[in-house]
Formats: structure tokens, sequence, C-alpha cells
């Protein structure tokens, strides 16, 4: 039987429970209105005494995964696969995270969307009886992303009001076969809208929820078109992360096709901070962003039964220093998963 759903959208014979899953945090998100949800946070950016930020970023990884593991009482050897991304250069962050784990590794990059990115082609793999669990982490470090993408730290450079943060934070989640976790009231995904890619002709990269904002509202509406459903079929629906300025354009691109975002809608980036953090301008941003996000608040949501139906919407700006520095424009995609409750 096909699982196809529309032109788009997958939706899973055997969904897949999220069973145990756990973040890692620094301390200004550990400040923030998402601070309870977060298993632990750090006062160093180096992360306790490593020699760089890249290193510290690595670090998290591993610790975010080893409290996924920890909580859910699953040994290292019980995964399958290893499904990791972040933003740095080569994802060296989740390679360099992974050559201490004696897990078969898939690296991934899908920039900001990686987190929905891997729960999508885990929850396929796992689906597809290719593997009974595996784990999904991703990254982002603000330290090591300035350094990257934009100016040293030394500089001082001037944010301007549409720029966003980038979290320094990591999640993990443990994904398997919804059969084996023996609790009904683990998170299910059920469906997977994978999206394409969406180019504005947008170039600020300060502007990045611009550039986002197009291709959060393809995928959206490829996931309403294909399953026919609507916004006020869902009690969450998240993106992840256009920032308050993308989130607005949002709802404007929606509202323009007669389509009403109401009060479920909300976005990581103006989640995680809260907007009371000074300097964040329109709010977060990175990998680590929607991984915090979703490992943290969204399942322990869904676990209390406070949402049944919610859509996690991970949105990504595909564009490197290089392209920049080329003139070249920024493409964004946006990936979005089904999650229900599963106590229904």
């Amino acid at each position: 039987m096909s699982k196809q759903r529309g032109k788009q959208t997958v939706e899973l014979a055997n969904p897949v429970a999220i069973p145990s899953s756990a973040c890692v945090a620094g301390s200004r998100e550990g400040r923030g209105p998402l601070r309870h949800t977060i298993d632990s946070i750090y006062e160093d950016s180096l992360t306790g005494g490593v020699k760089s930020w890249e290193q510290a970023e690595s670090a998290m990884q591993k610790d975010a995964l080893n409290l996924a593991l920890s909580k859910g009482n699953f040994p290292e050897k019980s995964l399958r696969y290893l499904l990791a991304g972040d933003l740095l250069n080569q994802c060296i962050g989740s390679a360099f995270s992974a050559r201490t784990a004696d897990i078969p590794f898939i690296g991934l990059y899908g920039a900001c969307s990686t987190m929905a990115e891997g729960l999508g082609l885990g929850a396929m793999l796992i689906d597809g009886g290719f593997a009974d669990r595996i784990a999904v982490v991703t990254s982002s470090h603000y330290c090591a992303s300035e350094r990257q993408f934009r100016l040293p730290l030394e500089y001082g450079g001037q944010r301007t009001p549409t720029a966003q943060w980038t979290v320094t934070g990591a999640g993990a989640a443990v994904l398997e076969r919804a059969a084996l976790s023996g609790e009904p009231d683990h998170p299910l995904i059920t469906h997977l809208t994978f999206g394409k890619v969406i180019d504005m002709g947008i170039k600020d990269v300060s502007y990045m929820g611009a550039a986002m904002a197009p291709a959060a509202f393809s995928t959206l509406s490829a996931h309403f078109q294909d399953t026919g459903t609507g916004p006020e079929d869902f009690d969450l629906i998240v993106t992840g992360d256009l920032g308050v300025t993308g989130s607005d354009i949002l709802r404007e691109l929606f509202a323009n096709a007669g389509v009403t975002l109401g009060q479920n809608y909300t976005d990581c980036g103006a989640l995680i901070y809260g907007l009371t953090e000074p300097d964040v301008s329109a709010g977060g941003s990175g990998c680590g962003c929607s991984a915090v996000t979703l490992c943290g608040y969204i399942v322990s949501g869904l676990r209390a039964r406070r949402w049944k139906n919610t859509l996690f919407c991970g949105t990504g700006a595909l564009f490197s220093p290089l392209s920049a520095q080329q003139g070249e424009s920024i493409p964004s995609v946006c990936h979005a998963v089904r999650l229900v409750g599963g106590k229904q």
C-alpha cells in the first residue's frame, strides 16, 4: 500500500514513537521562557574547558545524546543509526562528536531545518523496517556561527532589527518503532512533508526570516492540501526559525491566500528568548534553536497532553559564507513533521 499522500506528504503506516529526548543550552537560552524544559544549562561558552567553540558544540551534542539515552534507559549499542547535523563547514560539530560513538553515522545538512529533516528521514527508516531505534541530534553555537557566517565577536558589529541570534544549544531525540516502547504516552510521528527549495531573491543575511518564510508557506500549504487539513486542525503549529519578522511575513502570506494562522501558530525563534533578552533582535535561529524547542518544550507538552496534534516545521536558509560573498541569493527550505500525543 502506498504511503504517499498528495504531491509531497508521507503518511507512515506505523507511527514512530519518540520515547526519549533531551536538550542542553547556553546561559542566555537558560534565562529564557523555555528554561524549565532544558535538561542542562551551561554557564561557560566553552562548556567545561574545551579549547574552542567548535569543540564546545561537539561536546553539547554528546551531552544531549547521552542525556536522551540515559532518560530512556537505552544503551548506545541499541541505536541502529545516528542522524546528526549542524551549521559548521562540513558539519564538523556532528562528525567530530560521532567519532567517539560506536554507531553508524548519517550526516545531514538542512541549516535550521535539520532537526525536522532528521526526524522525517529517521521515521521513514524505522517505518520502512530498516531500523528499530535511531537517534537524531542537531546543534548550533552562537560564537562558532558568528565566526563563520558574520564577523569576529571582537569587532562588536552592529545588529539590525531583523537579524536573529544563533542559539547555543543541542537537542537529541530517540526514535523507535512504537511497538517497542510499551508506553502509550510517547509522542508519535504520523506524517512528513518534505519541502522544495524556494528562492525569492533575498540576499540580506540579516533578513533570513524573510528568505525562509516563503519556504514555510510552500510546505505548510502542501501539507494542508495533501492531508485535507487546515491550521484549525492543529493544537500547535511551530516553525523554526523564522523569528518574529519572518513569522509576521508568513502570517501575511497566508492571509493573502485567504487562510488565517491563528493563536495556535508560533515560532521557535520567538519562543526561546521571549524577546526579553537584549540584542536578540528578531529572535533565535540556528540548528540548536528548533532542536532545543522540540526536544524540551514540544515533546514535554505532548507528553503532558497539553496538545494532541502538532505540526513542527523546520525552516533552513541554505547559503554559505562563500555564496553570500559572491552576491548569491538565499535559497530556503522547510520540512514539516506531524506529531501527535500518544494517549488519545
